[in-house]
């Protein structure tokens, strides 16, 4: 049984070092998201929240993409979600969500439109995440004054470490 999609696509390597990592405004900047998350999420990337993370898209071919995430200790991911099915699998650090403590080597599926979230542990977290597109519908789904509030208050908390974090899986 042959796959034209895999058959049509040459053999190629890929460097996370040569990959430029997206731009706040390539992450967020396109999700979809009410006038006061979107003026929240600007708030929280005036404040320095881009400082946080660093994201990648290291591979692309029909159906496929491989995004490398890296979120610094303290790093507010507001709940969200995709219109794509997501596959992660952390390379590095550690990371909480909800009740599960995932270390490198541990992984979880989100399923599209499912809302998640997760929380970077004390070192940060590496994450691969697996997708069938390079660019997905990123859904906004905090909200509240207080989401936003505690959100500014970890970001003004934690910037001075991140302009001095390594990944860690370095």
């Amino acid at each position: 049984m042959s796959d034209s999609r895999v058959s049509s696509t040459k053999f190629q390597v890929f460097r996370r070092a040569d990959v430029a990592p997206l731009t706040a405004e390539q992450f967020y900047g396109a999700a979809t998201a009410t006038p006061e998350q979107r003026e929240s999420m600007e708030d929280l990337l005036a404040a320095g929240w881009a400082e946080g993370e660093e994201a990648r898209i290291l591979f692309t071919a029909p159906g496929f993409a491989l995004v490398h995430a890296w979120f610094k200790a303290g790093y507010p991911l507001p709940r969200h979600s995709h219109d794509a099915d997501g596959l992660y699998v952390v390379i590095s650090g550690s990371l909480s969500l909800g009740t599960e403590h995932l270390e490198a080597g541990d992984g979880f599926f989100v399923p599209a439109n499912a809302p998640y979230t997760y929380e970077p542990g004390p070192d940060g977290v590496e994450v691969l995440e697996f997708r069938h597109t390079a660019t997905v519908d990123f859904r906004i789904l905090a909200s509240g004054a207080a989401y936003w509030s505690k959100s500014l208050q970890r970001v003004a908390e934690r910037r001075a470490d991140w302009s001095k974090a390594r990944r860690p899986g370095c």
